[in-house]
């Protein structure tokens, strides 16, 4: 499966412990990543400095579902899931 483009799910639900270029502490879950563009697109896609968590998550059904909505919360309840 493919990214859906403008989904940013997997930029916004789940935590982030590694640093992210504006964030140097990583992110909480459900917190909107800085480098996450208006349109919901990485701006440091295929840059060093986007995090190895970021460029090793491969899009899936059982996580990204049909729908960017659906998406966010498969990968929130994901994170709900982990996190405890």
């Amino acid at each position: 499966m493919n990214c859906r483009l403008g989904c940013g799910a997997c930029c916004i639900a789940p935590s982030i412990s590694s640093g992210i270029p504006g964030m140097p502490n990583g992110k909480a879950a459900g917190e909107r990543c800085v480098q996450l563009s208006d349109d919901n697109l990485c701006l440091i896609f295929g840059s060093p400095d986007r995090p190895a968590v970021c460029c090793d998550f491969e899009a899936s059904l059982d996580v990204c579902g049909n729908s960017n909505e659906e998406a966010l919360w498969l990968i929130t309840n994901l994170e709900s899931q982990t996190s405890q």
